[in-house]
């Protein structure tokens, strides 16, 4: 196991660093507030090769390695966690498409998508049903020329402004997958806003009424969504929660410090304590997404239980980076003007989103022991 990024890589994160605190963190208070992401900044990020990054250079993509991807995943959601949230549901579909995709699938959509020039969201969650891919209600009944959809997505990030839905239904064989493009008749979008957390991630409720999709819409073989497609796109995107969310511990010890130092109260034990525990978990949050970096770039098949265990460690550390910073700042950290008091909404969305807390518990306390322990693994 690798201990730090090869120089190369810690190359690109500086380059991430001066992207996310020049082009993201001076937007994110308005995207907190508008509830809704810049175009022109999606636009950039599409420049700079922010979006699907993953995708190889044959495919016309950046061919980015996983433990690089991590680390534009940290910057990213140290200065704003509804971009990065943008960024995890666009490459998990992309990823989708570039791993299970037909020839004419990835054809047609990854150059789109690794452009800018179409935004996808996943589609897996419902009313009844969250990460648990076994509830999944929503159905797809195959009809001459394709497939007819009917049931209802929610709580699915960027669904407001996404132009291609990845979305997960039961057919004859079990549960598939199938493109939906934005405009489908029968498909209907409804905006959801207020939520308590990355308030600029344009959440909608999907709503599919004998939703007609041609036959090529199906990605992958049908009724093998799961868990084949289910896994690897969770994996990729737990991965990213757990990056972005040591970004959240980052940028919460950022604001600590220069507080402290600033009111001269650095030198309280009580506010050490504080500041050492921020230190410590964003330490430990890197090693583990070291390690989930590394297994996802190898195909290893610990590679879903590493990014399970980043996320659920590195999740919980944001949200107790953000309260103990809230702690620190006093008046100032609870005001709507302080990035504190976004970190500290958005910490807690980062404990339920790509599996929550309990989630994530079942899992390793499930499976964890059958993966392989020690500095092997």
């Amino acid at each position: 196991m690798r201990l730090s990024p090869d120089p190369e890589q810690l190359d690109l994160h500086a380059a991430f660093r001066k992207l996310a605190d020049e082009a993201v963190a001076p937007l994110a208070a308005r995207h907190d507030h508008e509830e809704r992401i810049d175009r022109a900044l999606i636009d950039l990020l599409a420049a700079e090769g922010c979006l699907a990054p993953l995708v190889p250079e044959e495919l016309g993509g950046r061919g980015l390695d996983a433990i690089s991807y991590g680390l534009l995943h940290e910057e990213i959601g140290r200065a704003c966690s509804s971009t990065r949230s943008l960024l995890t549901v666009h490459d998990m579909v992309a990823d989708t498409v570039r791993r299970w995709g037909s020839a004419e699938q990835r054809a047609a959509w990854l150059p789109r998508l690794v452009s800018g020039a179409a935004i996808a969201a996943f589609a897996l969650s419902e009313p009844e049903a969250g990460s648990d891919a076994a509830a999944v209600s929503t159905a797809a009944e195959q009809v001459p020329g394709g497939w007819e959809l009917t049931g209802t997505k929610r709580w699915i990030s960027f669904g407001q402004l996404a132009d291609v839905y990845l979305v997960f239904a039961r057919t004859a064989r079990g549960l598939s997958a199938l493109l939906v493009e934005r405009g489908t008749p029968g498909l209907e979008m409804v905006p959801i806003t207020g939520m308590l957390g990355t308030r600029g991630a344009m959440l909608a409720e999907l709503r599919f009424d004998r939703c007609r999709l041609p036959a090529d819409a199906l990605v992958g073989p049908e009724g093998r969504a799961h868990p084949y497609i289910t896994v690897s796109a969770l994996t990729l995107g737990r991965y990213s929660v757990a990056c972005g969310s040591i970004g959240i511990v980052q940028g919460c010890l950022d604001a600590a410090t220069e507080h402290a130092a600033r009111r001269g109260v650095g030198q309280h034990q009580l506010v050490q304590r504080l500041i050492a525990d921020m230190v410590v978990s964003a330490r430990a949050g890197r090693l583990l997404a070291l390690r989930a970096g590394e297994l996802i770039g190898a195909g290893g098949p610990d590679a879903p239980m590493a990014a399970t265990e980043a996320k659920y460690f590195a999740g919980i550390a944001a949200a107790d980076a953000a309260r103990d910073a809230v702690q620190v700042l006093g008046a100032t950290g609870c005001s709507a003007d302080s990035p504190v008091a976004r970190y500290y909404r958005d910490a807690k969305v980062m404990e339920v989103i790509e599996g929550s807390n309990e989630i994530s518990q079942t899992m390793i306390g499930r499976f964890g022991h059958a993966t392989r322990t020690g500095w092997r693994g």
